[in-house]
């Protein structure tokens, strides 16, 4: 029997990709003014970011341990060895609350075949080690020990980097610190930053939104590796004419063959703002070895 791949939304990706790759998919939660909201099931981005721009504050949780639990039970009634692969650690609770919900389900008798692990990745960055993971399953690889080497190998060469409209809203959701020195909107000047061991990190300042995509171009150069044979991850908080732009750019500049372009979840966004423009790849290749 396959192995069932789990995530939650903080991965970002595209609805027909956790279809086609049969992705169970678990709800991180959005509080935004004074209602509660499951990610991608009763709010969609669209309608927070347009909630953000008349200056809602929203903030976010973990996955619900009920919901964790409900689908623990169902794929351990299957049978089915699973995957779950959670939002970093660093940037929410839904890591150790998996690990205690199954580790309950042991003592309370369910047996489960699962391994959970931590992407040290956000957005679609940790969506593209699933998303290999996904593949791999898919196409055939039934050992969960090199299944859980091979996403641990991928997390390792996941590179994120990404550009924000205002640095306040990672300010003030505690994702980055504010004596960062960084000031975000002043002489349009737009900040880049980056993930390391799943937390944020600011980069540079770069004057002005064209500068910006140039900017990502090089970095992106810099910090990779063999991007021709990889697929490249873009994703954006309700901005798709600048991603479409940087995927334009991408294709143009490196021949990559497949870019993945979404846009950014509540989960995320509700951290990140309305304007955020992210890309990922990795720095060697995604190969199951």
């Amino acid at each position: 029997m396959a192995i069932q791949l789990i995530v939650d939304t903080g991965c970002d990706l595209p609805q027909h990709v956790i279809d086609e790759q049969r992705i169970e998919v678990l709800p991180l939660v959005v509080h935004v003014n004074d209602e509660e909201y499951y990610d991608k099931e009763s709010i969609q981005p669209t309608r927070l970011y347009t909630l953000m721009r008349d200056g809602a504050a929203p903030k976010t949780s973990q996955v619900p341990p009920d919901r964790m639990k409900a689908l623990f039970e169902k794929v351990a009634e299957s049978g089915q060895p699973a995957i779950y692969i959670t939002l970093s650690s660093e940037l929410s609770g839904t890591y150790q609350t998996a690990c205690l919900v199954r580790d309950q389900l042991h003592d309370d008798g369910v047996k489960t075949n699962m391994t959970i692990i931590d992407s040290k990745s956000a957005s679609l960055g940790y969506g593209l080690v699933a998303y290999y993971v996904a593949r791999a399953i898919n196409d055939g690889s039934d050992d969960m020990d090199a299944l859980a080497t091979y996403t641990h190998t991928l997390i390792d060469k996941i590179k994120h980097i990404f550009t924000v409209d205002d640095l306040e809203y990672l300010v003030r959701g505690g994702r980055v610190s504010k004596t960062a020195g960084f000031v975000g909107g002043l002489l349009k000047i737009k900040p880049i930053l980056h993930m390391e061991d799943g937390k944020l990190f600011p980069l540079e300042k770069v004057r002005g939104s064209k500068k910006v995509l140039s900017r990502l171009i090089e970095l992106i150069e810099e910090n990779s590796n063999d991007l021709e044979n990889q697929t490249v991850a873009i994703s954006h908080a309700d901005d798709l004419t600048r991603a479409n732009e940087l995927k334009d750019m991408i294709e143009n500049t490196f021949k990559v063959k497949n870019v993945m372009v979404n846009t950014i979840g509540c989960a995320i966004g509700a951290h990140a703002g309305p304007g955020t423009l992210a890309v990922f790849f990795l720095n060697g290749s995604p190969g199951l070895e």
